[in-house]
């Protein structure tokens, strides 16, 4: 029997172990900045599982260790979730992590509690097997990822020093491999006036007026975007807006939008800001762009920020990280998996687009799913997963050597 035949016998063994851990964790609410409950369960799972280290950094993200040798291997899921939403969609419960017909339902079921189970029994699979090699495998839960998808790894590449040689993003790809997606950059725009009574409009400058031209800008923007050959178009939408008036019966003094902006591969924050700058001098109006940071207050009680400019990235199909997840994938399915991108954001924007750490996606669960009432994992997936990501580490481990 090959390493990956016994590999797949060992994830099939763990079915159900893997099942009832991703039940488990789905149960915990785990909005961003709330995930210590979830993050204490993660590392019991981790420890009893006999990785060789467990610890938790200041911002709360969890890692779990595996060897001491070269490469260095980080596998990531980002273990907050979004909120339910309105409650009356969901068929299931969000948070009891419901079975049916082999498909775990729940908030952060598909996104992304499941990456996190599959690791952690790869990580136990590892060790069962005797797998270990002259490599390190890091399994990690980021926080924040919700609210900030650049937030966690900047904090763990800035502040933590740790800098692995490649990244797995876990993150749901229907079991495909992902090689890239595309970026964004949010920013406000603010346009001012001056108020007078609603009786005497022609008394004030209407802010919301001025608004418009540009909202308007920004649609015809939209609609002329170039799109990627791999990547797609990239998009701009006004996604808010708010105003600021004495009173209801009065001029609007300020109106402020927040603008969306997806990157396709080649446009940056400058090109998009200066797409915004052509819109208004085209509306012929006054008006200041205002970029964005978030600033995340963890659970830990550490506070960290992070513009709001995700940068868009991808990793060649012939580059290594990209042929090693196909090689894996093809000897323990015996079939060509298909190799595509994510239609959404991901921690990549940090590993990949900021720090330039090669990176590629594999993920359980369908991403289509994703942020919905009807958020849910395959128990299939989960054990197939897990299975990739122990034998990913065996092949990349070769091809360094």
């Amino acid at each position: 029997m090959s390493i990956a035949e016994e590999i797949l016998k060992k994830a099939e063994e763990y079915r159900d172990e893997v099942a009832q851990f991703l039940r488990d964790i789905v149960a915990i609410p785990s909005y961003s900045g709330q995930e210590k409950e979830v993050v204490d369960r993660i590392a019991q799972e981790m420890r009893k599982v006999g990785f060789d280290e467990v610890k938790i950094d200041g911002l709360g993200n969890v890692f779990g260790r595996i060897g001491n040798g070269k490469p260095v291997v980080a596998m990531d899921a980002h273990i907050d979730v979004v909120g339910v939403g309105d409650p009356t969609q969901w068929k299931h419960d969000p948070f009891k992590g419901k079975v049916e017909n082999g498909i775990i339902y729940g908030r952060g079921a598909g996104d992304q509690k499941a990456g996190m189970a599959s690791m952690v029994y790869a990580g136990k699979i590892i060790k069962d097997l005797h797998l270990e090699g002259d490599y390190t495998f890091y399994v990690v839960g980021s926080v924040m990822e919700e609210a900030c998808d650049a937030l966690p790894w900047k904090y763990i590449v800035e502040e933590d020093k740790f800098r692995p040689d490649y990244v797995v993003i876990t993150e749901p790809t229907n079991l495909n491999i992902y090689r890239g997606h595309r970026g964004r950059i949010e920013v406000k725009i603010r346009t001012k006036g001056r108020s007078a009574h609603a009786a005497m409009p022609e008394m004030g400058d209407n802010a919301i007026y001025k608004m418009a031209r540009i909202v308007l800008g920004i649609e015809k923007l939209n609609n002329e975007l170039k799109p990627d050959p791999f990547l797609g178009k990239g998009t701009a939408v006004v996604s808010q807006i708010f105003f600021k008036s004495p009173s209801e019966n009065a001029v609007a003094d300020e109106c402020t939008i927040h603008i969306d902006r997806r990157l396709t591969k080649g446009e940056t924050k400058e090109t998009a800001i200066a797409e915004f700058e052509k819109v208004i001098k085209d509306a012929g109006v006054e008006a200041e762009i205002l970029e964005q940071t978030y600033e995340g207050h963890a659970y830990t009680g550490a506070t960290y920020s992070s513009e709001k400019y995700f940068r868009t990235w991808v990793m060649e199909e012939d580059s290594p990280i990209v042929q090693t997840a196909v090689e894996t994938y093809k000897e323990l399915f015996k079939s060509e998996p298909k190799v595509d991108k994510w239609n959404f954001s991901t921690n990549g924007v940090v590993t990949a687009g900021l720090y330039g750490i090669p990176t590629v996606g594999f993920g359980p669960a369908n991403e289509i799913y994703a942020h919905g009432p009807d958020d849910q994992a395959p128990i299939d997936h989960l054990v197939k997963a897990a299975a990739f990501y122990a034998n990913f580490m065996q092949i990349i481990s070769k091809k360094e050597k």
